[in-house]
């Protein structure tokens, strides 16, 4: 369970990054490079992979509880599940990824992914042996988060937008 420091830390992060995503003038979006470096070309994070001890159970239960499709491949001699990927979208991919330095954990680092009703996804990870660890939680204009176990016992999060009326 996530604690309320923690919950006011993730907020206060957001709403940073909300901040500084907007020309103070204009109050039109700017790009984040321009405020924190220069030098890069893009935002910091472009990839992850989650750790997995059976691929094929981690596959089923993404499919199942975000209806991804996956590519399985082998890199550097670990067994990949990729995430989808389309250029024209925003935001991030990754992998499932297996192999003795791949170790599923609770306590690392914690990856959102969007929903639009964290509600149906919660129930969904449930039904294919998820475990919810902090549930659907309002973080005010942002919209909501929660946390669930995967079935390979990572915490994974979720953030879903507040709907424009």
């Amino acid at each position: 369970m996530v604690s309320a420091k923690k919950m006011n830390v993730i907020l206060f992060g957001i709403l940073i990054i909300n901040l500084l995503s907007c020309d103070k003038n204009t109050n039109k979006p700017i790009e984040l490079v321009d405020t924190i470096d220069s030098s890069h070309q893009s935002n910091p994070v472009i990839y992850f992979e989650i750790p997995v001890l059976n691929l094929e159970r981690a596959i089923r239960f993404y499919e199942s509880v975000f209806d991804f499709t996956f590519e399985k491949s082998r890199i550097d001699g670990y067994e990949m599940g990729l995430f989808p990927f389309r250029k024209e979208n925003s935001g991030i991919s990754g992998a499932l990824a297996k192999g003795e330095v791949y170790k599923p954990t609770l306590n690392g680092i914690i990856i959102y992914f969007h929903t639009k009703d964290i509600d149906s996804t919660l129930i969904l990870a449930v039904k294919h042996g998820g475990k919810i660890l902090y549930p659907k939680t309002s973080n005010g204009e942002l919209g909501f988060v929660a946390e669930f176990q995967d079935s390979e016992g990572n915490r994974i999060a979720l953030h879903q937008a507040n709907q424009n009326p």
